[in-house]
């Protein structure tokens, strides 16, 4: 009896104790993809200061990712919802939890994907020089020796510029800026010969503004990718899954070509698949 009334005193604990377990399990199942749809709404953080991938026009949000996270959105039956910050707080946004991804675009590098997963790639990352157009100095990457370029703080492309710079037989004088916008207006006053960023975003300002602006081929450093991150733990996997999914699809009906064409004057052909080995 005193063993069978042993086993009646703890039963009532060990059910409680599965109890909490199965809630436990439940709290996980409600990934981010299901509170998003549960909420009707999946928050993404950006820098509006990114064009062609996001900027405001007279008010209004524009750009690639817009075009691209709306078809998503579509697909999933979720509105989009955009948090815009300087791009070096974008991150540690995402790591506070602040939002539930990142569309900055970010390009795709060894040292974020020990931290964070990328989606497939959106866009082509490689980066290249843009000048003043009435510049005749300077006609290729290496003639910016000696003289005084700029890129963005907190990006990829400055840590790629700087590297390109070092390597020159005149090391290059290197300014960094908040945002490209603010590197863009000291190029266009003359107080940088050039500044380093994708081909892509100054592809996009070469062709809005060809009588200031061009873009010095080739590209230089590193072939690299422009991609979607989130965090990289369980409650995220779903979603970038679904996210993954659904850019796969545009790729393969066009609809991403589209944009492409749309934004900087040509397609771009890509991985269908995530970016497992980095080049830088």
């Amino acid at each position: 009896m005193m063993q069978f009334g042993g086993f009646k005193k703890w039963a009532l604990p060990v059910t409680a104790c599965a109890f909490g377990l199965v809630m436990s399990f439940s709290a996980q199942a409600e990934d981010s993809l299901a509170k998003a749809k549960q909420a009707g709404e999946l928050v993404i953080g950006s820098e509006f200061q990114f064009a062609p991938f996001d900027f405001t026009e007279n008010g209004v949000h524009k750009g690639v990712n817009v075009d691209v996270m709306d078809q998503v959105g579509k697909a999933l039956g979720i509105k989009i919802k955009y948090v815009d910050l300087p791009w070096s707080s974008v991150l540690p946004g995402l790591d506070a939890g602040k939002y539930d991804m990142v569309t900055g675009p970010v390009t795709v590098t060894k040292e974020r994907m020990e931290h964070y997963r990328f989606t497939v790639p959106i866009a082509d990352a490689s980066v290249a020089f843009l000048k003043r157009t009435d510049d005749k100095s300077i006609n290729k990457p290496a003639d910016v020796a000696g003289k005084t370029i700029g890129s963005q703080k907190g990006s990829s492309q400055l840590e790629q510029t700087k590297i390109f710079a070092d390597g020159l037989p005149g090391k290059a004088s290197m300014r960094e800026y908040i945002d490209f916008n603010q590197a863009y207006a000291d190029l266009a006053a003359g107080r940088l010969v050039a500044v380093g960023n994708s081909l892509p975003n100054i592809a996009y300002v070469a062709i809005q503004r060809p009588e200031i602006f061009t873009v010095i081929h080739p590209t230089f450093g590193a072939k690299t990718y422009f991609a979607y991150l989130g965090r990289k733990d369980a409650d995220s996997k779903a979603l970038l899954d679904a996210i993954d999914a659904q850019l796969i699809a545009m790729q393969k009906d066009g609809r991403l070509s589209a944009i492409h064409k749309k934004w900087f004057g040509t397609p771009m052909e890509l991985p269908s698949h995530p970016v497992d080995k980095p080049t830088i």
